[in-house]
This record gives C-alpha cells, structure tokens and sequence, in this order.
C-alpha cells in the first residue's frame, strides 16, 4: 500500500452484504467510499468504519442514473482520491412469476443490477487505468443458474457474468482485473423479508433451508466480503473474469 490509502466504493453498502463488505475492504486498509440510494443511510456503516480507526464517506447515489453516477464518482475521487476498487453489490428484489411479473419489475432490477453496474464500472475504470491497477467485483447470485419466481433477477445476474467477462477481457492490459462473486442464502434483511413474506419465521426458514446447503448453515455478509477481499487484494492480480459461487457447497 502507498502512504494514502487505496480507495474502494462499495455500492449498497448501508446494510447487508455491502456493510459487511465496505467494513471488511475499511479493515483492509482501503478508503471506503459507502454508496447507497440515500446518503442519510450510509451513516451506520460509515460511523462503523470510523469507530474502528478507518476512513470512510458517505455518498448518496441512485447507480441507475448517469448524471448521478458521474457525481458521486468525481466527489469521492475529489474527497478521498481516484477509487481503484468497486464493489458492484446495489441491488433490489421484485419477484414474481412470469406471468404476474409487470414491465417495471423487470425494468427496476434490470435497471440497478445491469445498468447500475455498467454506469459505475464506466465511471470509475478511468482512475483505474490511470494508476494502472485496479479491481472490479460485480455480485452475482446462484440465482443466476435460474430461480422459481425471479425470471428478472435471474437475468440480471447471470447478465452480470457475462459483464464481468467481458470488462476482464477489456481491462486486464492495463491492470484491472474483473470478477464476480454470486452468493447463496445469505442472511439479510433482504432474505428475512422473503422469509416473512412466505409466512415463516428466519429461524425456521433458515434450519429448513440449511439442510440443502453442504456446509449445513445459511452464510453471512462476512463470508461474501471475505471473499470480496481476497478478489480486492495485491495477490489476486492473476485472477479475472471468474465466478466464484459463494455458497457452502458446489453449484453447476
């Protein structure tokens, strides 16, 4: 590491995943720029990184808009410095089956998973090429293998493999490498209101779910930002355009 450190963005990051990983990338030595919709909510993640000795902003920012997009990215290279990390992790759920499913619950999911991710990689890869080092990380899903009631979530993370592949193609001579983590059941706010939604407590929704699951527990945000570093780090250089499912045991 140089004297300042790198910066990260980390998008989502006010809950879930996108806090377990901004706090993991904080720990890490990274600058943490903690992007979600509402600037307001990133302020429990950032206080977080803060109590623990590191440096963090807070950035409110729809990942769906350009303008917006492009703003954040100049005010966090302005106040913290040229992000060379982005955790591409914002995303929403509208689930339904296909033929209860309107345009606009495909077009939302479509909209913060895909073009989310699009703009934010366009946005920041300048400041990667520039330092010629840099790592993208989209997130994934094994949802991307196809899930009962997600045809718009589905596509949106499978798209994103294909996304990753091609920017690991497109980036790597100038030392950006490219990957995508595609978690299994994490334990989010996410997945309780799934659980509740079906009528189930977490705990027996999650014991029912832990028996299909290898390792025989659902995961937590630790385990996808653990993987998130390792992807973030120096000794990662030479992997790119991977897919790493992060989910207690084999997916096809």
């Amino acid at each position: 590491m140089s004297e300042s450190p790198r910066v990260a963005i980390v998008t989502g990051a006010a809950r879930g995943i996108g806090a377990a990983t901004a706090l993991r990338l904080a720990a890490d030595g990274f600058a943490v720029a903690v992007v979600d919709l509402e600037e307001s909510a990133t302020k429990g993640t950032v206080e977080a990184i803060e109590a623990a000795g590191g440096t963090a902003l807070g950035v409110g920012a729809d990942v769906s808009d350009a303008d917006q997009v492009q703003t954040a990215v100049d005010r966090i290279a302005a106040e913290l410095g040229p992000p060379l990390v982005l955790v591409n992790n914002a995303g929403v759920t509208r689930d339904n089956l296909l033929f209860k499913m309107t345009e606009s619950d495909w077009d939302v999911v479509m909209a913060v998973h895909l073009r989310g991710s699009f703009l934010m990689a366009r946005a920041a890869q300048k400041h990667m090429i520039d330092a010629t080092w840099g790592r993208i990380i989209n997130l994934s899903s094994t949802s991307a293998l196809g899930n009962r009631g997600q045809a718009n979530y589905a596509a949106a993370k499978a798209g994103l493999q294909g996304f990753t592949k091609t920017l690991a193609i497109e980036l790597g001579k100038f030392g950006v490498t490219a990957n995508s983590i595609a978690p299994g059941l994490i334990e989010t706010e996410m997945t309780r209101a799934t659980a509740e939604r079906l009528g189930r407590s977490w705990d027996d929704y999650a014991a029912e779910r832990a028996t299909a699951i290898p390792v025989a527990r659902v995961g937590q945000g630790e385990d996808i930002a653990h993987a998130v570093s390792f992807f973030a780090s120096e000794g990662a250089g030479f992997v790119s355009g991977q897919v790493l499912y992060v989910a207690g045991g084999p997916k096809n």
